[in-house]
């Protein structure tokens, strides 16, 4: 299905609900679900995503108007705004809800500890005290990992195969969230490939400026980004200096390549959403989340932008473009 049909699909979504209907016939209950997502309206990406949930939601049998009505919140990737919307998202008390990611999740969970809650993706979902375990969350929440840590070492092995003179890796992560398991998998790859991997921390702008002016100072360096909301936040200006100091970079989602990234390997976010579309029907069904496993993406994407290639002078190998699920020109 392409973009434009997605973005059909979503119609009032960005305006908050659709409105209620009921059969007169033979009234059914109207199911509500909510849905709070760390970007803007206008963010094709998640459109994309989000349609994707509503796709399959429909073939799982929930029409819109008819059986279930869907309350969106665009809450932007500002944590007061999400904050806010979390709060007046709970008070709507819907039979469950959908948030994207940590910056989303965390937030809820102060808020509510009874209303479901499916994370399509979140880093480390245990790690950051939204579940007690990964095969028995035990809490109100449950969904789907934005990846696994040893995915850490593809990227890796991905910078070596695409930028071979690459000896120097900075590997930049959010301390405060997931980023300290990413850098565990990248360092125990690295000495197999005759790599030096440093840790950068995410913080402010400022400061990634920095470590990347000082990085960029001697030769062979790479840049390795891990996933966080932090890394979204910034991900305008990470790849703008990037360019600027002619460092290859690997990236863990779509996104960041088609706005100017070298390459990137993570999962499939369509199928990711799909796939939760499958637990928010388990969920109004009558399952709990805390018996529900969170489970590992089964797909995944690779992404190359061979104009952004040619820039930093760099020749793609021919068995790399013949895997990429994407090409970029």
């Amino acid at each position: 299905m392409q973009r434009r049909e997605f973005i059909t699909l979503l119609g009032g979504a960005a305006a908050g609900a659709w409105p209620f209907a009921a059969n007169a016939q033979q009234p059914e209950r109207v199911r509500r679900i909510g849905v709070i997502l760390p970007a803007a309206a206008s963010d094709l990406e998640f459109q994309t995503w989000v349609g994707a949930f509503l796709q399959a939601l429909a073939q799982l049998g929930w029409t819109i108007g008819h059986n279930v009505r869907i309350d969106t919140r665009w809450a932007t990737a500002n944590p007061a705004e999400i904050r806010k919307q979390a709060a007046e998202l709970v008070a709507l008390a819907p039979d469950v809800i959908l948030a994207s990611g940590t910056s989303t999740v965390g937030p809820l969970l102060q808020v509510t500890r009874t209303v479901p809650i499916v994370f399509p993706t979140v880093v480390d979902p245990v790690g950051a005290g939204f579940v007690d375990s990964l095969a028995r969350p035990g809490g109100n929440a449950t969904g789907f990992l934005l990846f696994e840590y040893s995915l850490g070492g593809k990227w890796l092995e991905l910078l070596k195969q695409i930028a071979p003179g690459v000896t120097r890796v900075a590997v930049f992560r959010d301390a405060a969230t997931s980023g300290l398991g990413q850098f565990g998998a990248i360092q125990a790859v690295a000495p197999s490939l005759k790599l030096e991997v440093s840790p950068v921390n995410l913080r402010d702008a400022g400061e990634i400026e920095r470590a990347i002016a000082t990085f960029a100072r001697s030769p062979n360096g790479g840049l390795i980004l891990t996933g966080s909301g932090l890394s979204i936040f910034h991900h305008n200006l990470i790849i703008a200096l990037a360019a600027r100091h002619k460092l290859p970079a690997v990236y863990y989602e779509r996104f960041f390549v088609a706005g100017g990234g070298l390459i990137s390997y993570g999962p499939d976010r369509i199928d990711q959403f799909r796939r939760a579309a499958g637990y928010v029907d388990r969920i109004l069904k009558g399952e709990k989340p805390a018996d529900m496993p969170v489970q590992a993406p089964t797909k995944f994407q690779m992404v190359i932008n061979l104009k952004t290639a040619k820039a930093l002078g760099l020749t793609v190998p021919s068995t790399l473009l013949a895997s990429a699920d994407e090409v970029i020109e």
